[in-house]
């Protein structure tokens, strides 16, 4: 019987493994869908595979997260282990799905990249790095990974800040890309959702080795947030009469 625990412990961590390579390998071919010249479709399909793919991974570990719970019980750091999993994967189907969303408005749009190009490439790489770093804590139970991840979601907010103000000049002169334009700002936009998901996945991964979670800590122990100005959105109609603020 332990022997058989100890198996689906480890199946269960090459599993969240498996899950966690194939979103990084989907965001990898957003990006190379984005600034290809031909086979656009293909791989938008090819997406669209892997994100279905993702569901069956989720669906999967969950089963398998559910019987180590009714089944075997387990205590201590392995509970946490597998809490922690059952958290991560609802995070990782999420990236599939944006990274999906982010195929489809390139399949159905115009996305002429050029002054966002390095920023763009810099989201997609930084998200990459998260996401496979995230799950990586996990597998190595390993804090320090878990907590640079988090510290790159401020690298990742800069990039869309960045690309924002950039793509937003260009609407406000009256280009005549603008449609496109709006649709760079939504894929911008979810690869910073992306990066969000990641960080969500390294706090769980942090919590399966301490214990503790940020979005569970005491109100005591939380500092108060000083307030912040309210902001401006900006909003514009895309691509399929998409109506986007930002």
């Amino acid at each position: 019987m332990r022997d058989r625990y100890v198996k689906q412990l480890e199946q269960l961590r090459r599993e969240v493994l498996d899950m966690g390579m194939l979103c990084g390998k989907i965001i990898v071919s957003t990006y190379q869908m984005m600034f290809a010249k031909e086979h656009v479709k293909e791989t938008g399909e090819m997406v669209l595979e892997m994100e279905e793919e993702i569901d069956r991974q989720e669906r999967k570990i969950e089963g398998l997260c559910l019987r180590l719970l009714l089944l075997q019980q387990p205590v201590a750091s392995d509970l946490r282990q597998v809490s922690a999993a059952l958290k991560m994967i609802t995070d990782l189907e999420r990236i599939g799905d944006q990274a999906a969303d982010i195929a489809e408005i390139i399949m159905t749009g115009k996305t002429a990249v050029l002054e966002e190009e390095t920023e763009l490439t810099g989201m997609a790489q930084t998200a990459v790095k998260m996401v496979n770093q995230s799950v990586e804590a996990y597998i190595d139970q390993n804090l320090g990974t878990a907590r640079e991840t988090i510290g790159l979601d401020d690298e990742m907010d800069g990039f869309f800040v960045r690309v924002r103000g950039q793509l937003v000049r260009r609407i406000a002169r009256g280009e005549p890309d603008g449609e496109q334009a709006l649709d760079l700002l939504m894929i911008a936009k979810y690869y910073e959702r992306i990066g969000d998901h990641a960080v969500n996945v390294a706090e769980w991964a942090e919590f399966s080795v301490t214990g503790k979670h940020k979005g569970r800590q005491d109100p005591e122990d939380t500092p108060a947030k000083p307030e912040q100005p309210a902001s401006v959105p900006f909003c514009g109609l895309a691509g399929n009469n998409r109506v986007l603020c930002f």
